[in-house]
């Protein structure tokens, strides 16, 4: 086994591997390397359901019942297993987030115990389009300017439950009009990392947010300027996705952004989830 780096921003990739057979100890350096460079990129896999699953439960509770979007009829018939795919067969959707663009986000944020990891493993994948970044918010905060840091130290935000990262409402809720009143979880900004111990910007998704106790143009001004800052491109790694590939990242310290891709092309990922409660030992 191998582990590299593979941006300067954030990301390890683990070569010459089967996740399906990695022994204990080589899991346990893959798991501290994930830990410190947030997101871990494995090529070449060829996995079940349900060894995708038994490797999703070594980083911890597998969430068997995620909820993504409107989500709960596009599993696998594999408890924990969503498909993320843009294709229609006989006008029905297989899976979610379409072939749009999903704007940055944190897994999860709306919700009061947000998801700890998040799991892609490829199937198939088009030729272009589709890539996913991954942005680093431990170095967001690191490298924040003092006054801006002070400033949001003791703040909170109100995360919206009622869109995706697609952009559509989600069953059950009502467009936003006031973000103060919107519907959703409150997280500090600076949250700190249950396991590594660091603290990280934790902003979630732009859309809806809301500072609490600012007045809302006050709010929407600060959000501006951190976002700013937290996307700076030394901040952001993008993966160009290939069939086999499983990656895993950290929502604790890490949002996301997917490019959209032609919709007249083939995509299907298999996704799994982990709650952030204390993982199981080898």
């Amino acid at each position: 086994m191998e582990l590299r780096l593979v941006s300067d921003a954030l990301g390890i990739e683990a070569m010459g591997v089967e996740l399906n057979t990695l022994a204990d100890t080589e899991f346990e350096a893959v798991y501290d390397s994930w830990l410190e460079h947030h997101v871990l990129l494995v090529r070449e896999q060829v996995l079940t359901d349900s060894q995708l699953v038994s490797f999703t439960k070594k980083l911890g509770e597998l969430d068997a019942e995620a909820t993504v979007a409107n989500a709960l009829d596009w599993g696998t018939g594999e408890a924990g297993v969503l498909v993320v795919s843009n294709i229609i067969e006989d006008g029905v959707e297989i899976g979610i987030l379409g072939a749009g663009e999903a704007i940055w986000h944190t897994d999860m944020n709306f919700i009061e115990s947000p998801t700890k990891a998040s799991i892609l493993y490829a199937l198939e994948i088009p030729e272009t389009g589709g890539d996913t970044g991954f942005c680093n918010m431990e170095r967001a905060l690191q490298t924040m300017p003092d006054e801006l840091r002070n400033r949001i130290s003791e703040l909170t935000i109100k995360h919206d439950a009622s869109t995706d990262s697609s952009g559509y409402v989600r069953e059950g809720f009502e467009p936003v009009t006031d973000v103060s009143k919107t519907e959703g979880a409150v997280h500090p900004i600076i949250r700190r990392n249950t396991e590594s111990g660091r603290e990280a910007l934790y902003l979630g998704r732009r859309r809806n947010a809301y500072v609490m106790g600012m007045p809302v143009p006050e709010s929407e001004d600060l959000l501006d300027e951190v976002w700013e800052h937290a996307l700076h491109a030394d901040h952001i790694w993008y993966h160009h996705w290939q069939p086999g590939d499983v990656i895993v990242w950290d929502n604790r310290s890490t949002m996301h952004h997917r490019k959209p891709f032609d919709p007249g092309s083939r995509r299907i990922l298999h996704r799994t989830q982990v709650n952030d409660t204390p993982r199981p030992m080898s």
